[in-house]
């Protein structure tokens, strides 16, 4: 495991800690699974995180260790091979309006989890907040295989709507992006802004 981690530091030097979570599974029904390993490294880039299972939590760790290896490997060649081509410009991101809510709620720190039980029933819903800063397509599917989801929540550099995108079959995604009656009177009014100008 040395080994592993020696090359974790060469793949993240900058990387602040390596977090690891290991959950028994106590299912009958999931014997050949019932070790999971979970492998996050915090840097001052992006979260790197990879999850495996097992029957055994060594042989668990070991999955693990070799899909985040191959994360890091990633990110370490997008860096090299994107670093300072491509000049940053400035997006126009007007804030969200206020939501007025009738149960004013403590607001979790960006990362944390909340959860919420539905009165009586079994169902939990599990609530996380996240700073959102704009970002390309590119960028998102960047991020989202470096957490290791299926999915990814962010807002569109080109048109400041937030924007969900998803794996697919194989190595084909998909990218859901939210209209509402805002984003609409929003760009309606910059088109009519620039017919007015032109």
């Amino acid at each position: 495991m040395d080994e592993k981690l020696a090359k974790v530091e060469q793949l993240a030097p900058r990387a602040q800690r390596i977090d690891v979570e290991v959950t028994h599974e106590n299912n009958p029904r999931l014997a050949g699974i019932r070790e999971r390993v979970e492998l996050t490294v915090v840097d001052s880039g992006p979260v790197v995180r990879a999850e495996a299972t097992a029957d055994d939590r060594y042989a668990a760790l070991d999955l693990a260790a070799g899909r985040l290896l191959e994360r890091l490997r990633r990110n370490r060649d997008r860096r090299k091979g994107h670093r300072g081509n491509t000049p940053l410009t400035p997006v126009d991101v007007r804030p969200p309006e206020p939501v007025v809510d009738t149960e004013p709620a403590p607001a979790p720190a960006p990362g944390e989890a909340v959860e919420h039980v539905l009165g009586d029933s079994p169902v939990v819903i599990r609530e996380k907040v996240h700073e959102a800063h704009p970002m390309t397509v590119d960028d998102a599917l960047y991020e989202m295989e470096m957490v290791g989801h299926d999915f990814y929540l962010f807002i569109d550099a080109e048109t400041a709507q937030p924007s969900v995108a998803y794996r697919r079959h194989g190595w084909s995604y998909g990218v859901i992006k939210l209209d509402t009656p805002v984003m609409r009177a929003g760009l309606a009014g910059s088109a009519g802004q620039a017919a007015a100008a032109g």
